[in-house]
């Protein structure tokens, strides 16, 4: 069962002050996004402020660097929106009074403001002072306790946009799937992905665990892993044993003379493993063809560095079965865009830690603090 929350589409904004929590965090290269999907997804959203006539303030952030600038996010904005850039607060006081109905303005990026990271109470009400009601749209970044996630719903009336409703309904039925469930995990850090691994054990019928995850288990059974990436993290008997959890059989190394393909408990010194092998992506093949529910999240190796084998197979294996498909990750993610797939399955989530986090909790920051506002409203 998912989350109850107080929902965008139950309320009238006509004629209302809005303050809008985008995800905007979007890849930019010379000046221009790439991979827009994570704010393509959010069009419902401003489409139905724009139509109910609502003045709306956005708010979000893009890239790790404070300094980087939201305005290649608002030279693409602009293509579909009625939308004006605004630097400062200051600035956002002044336009907001004579701000058409219907319009926006997009706020530099948040992260910006010193008070952002910090979720200064200060600085929220300052953000909450331009508004008559709070929406977050921002699914992907509500594992954050900032102020403009947890900060303001605090001080105004707030509601889910249709995006954030969505993850949590579609994310929320990996809880009861129909069996088979697989889950597919990709990517590294195995002490991230712990909890997500401990609470599907009971659910899922087979965990898959790939990547430099891998790495860590190869490496806690004894394997000789070369220089490939693996993590500090103790790995538990429990989970070490669970007959659920599998691994590659074979993998794709690499070394000085190239990149080759052996089994997992062959590695040798020097060589460092960077893909799954043939074998496992066949058992893997099966696996998905048996399923009616799988979760994906991670590629199954280093596929920045250009070994996408295994990571675009296996998007290609979800696209054509008959399964529930849930995916999401930030690499997941850019390869199903990439190969023109992201249609082909039943959800595709623009969450990465905060997918994780919620699947591994049921909530987040971002959940109990529109919950809570609720609770104060009624």
């Amino acid at each position: 069962m998912s989350p109850q929350l107080p929902l965008l589409k139950d309320i009238d904004v006509r004629g209302k002050r809005v303050l809008l929590r985008l995800n905007l965090d979007l890849p930019v290269e010379n000046g221009v996004p790439r991979d827009t999907y994570r704010i393509d997804s959010a069009s419902k959203t401003l489409e139905f402020l724009r139509d109910q006539k609502a003045k709306t303030l956005i708010i979000g952030h893009v890239g790790r660097d404070p300094q980087e600038s939201l305005r290649p996010v608002f030279e693409y904005l602009k293509n579909s929106f009625p939308v004006s850039f605004i630097s400062t607060l200051e600035e956002a006081q002044q336009r907001i009074p004579s701000l058409e109905a219907g319009s926006f303005l997009l706020l530099e990026n948040v992260r910006s403001f010193w008070g952002e990271t910090k979720n200064d109470p200060t600085f929220a009400k300052e953000l909450a002072s331009l508004a008559d009601l709070y929406v977050n749209e921002a699914f992907a970044v509500s594992h954050r306790e900032h102020a403009s996630i947890v900060g303001i719903p605090k001080l105004l009336p707030s509601y889910a946009g249709f995006v954030f409703a969505d993850e949590v309904e579609h994310l929320s039925k990996a809880f009861s799937p129909e069996h088979p469930m697989l889950v597919v995990l990709g990517g590294a850090k195995f002490e991230t992905k712990t909890p997500l691994i401990e609470k599907f054990l009971p659910i899922a019928d087979d965990i898959y665990v790939c990547g430099a995850l891998a790495n860590d288990i190869y490496c806690a059974r004894g394997y000789e892993t070369g220089v490939s990436l693996v993590s500090e993290c103790a790995i538990s008997p429990k989970l070490l044993g669970n007959q659920k959890i599998r691994v590659p059989s074979d993998v794709i190394v690499r070394k000085l003379s190239g990149s080759f393909e052996k089994n997992a408990d062959a590695v040798e010194k020097g060589e460092k493993i960077v893909d799954a092998g043939r074998n496992a992506l066949d058992d893997m093949r099966t696996l998905v063809e048996n399923a009616k529910f799988v979760l994906w999240n991670g590629p199954l190796g280093e596929y920045e560095a250009g070994f996408e084998q295994g990571t675009i197979e296996l998007a290609q294996m979800l696209a054509e079965c008959d399964a529930e498909t849930v995916i999401g990750g930030g690499d997941s993610l850019a390869v199903v865009s990439k190969l023109g797939l992201l249609e082909r399955f039943s959800f595709v989530s623009t969450g990465g830690g905060a997918m994780l986090e919620f699947l591994a909790n049921g909530t987040l920051p971002g959940i109990s603090a529109l919950q809570e506002a609720q609770n104060r409203n009624i």
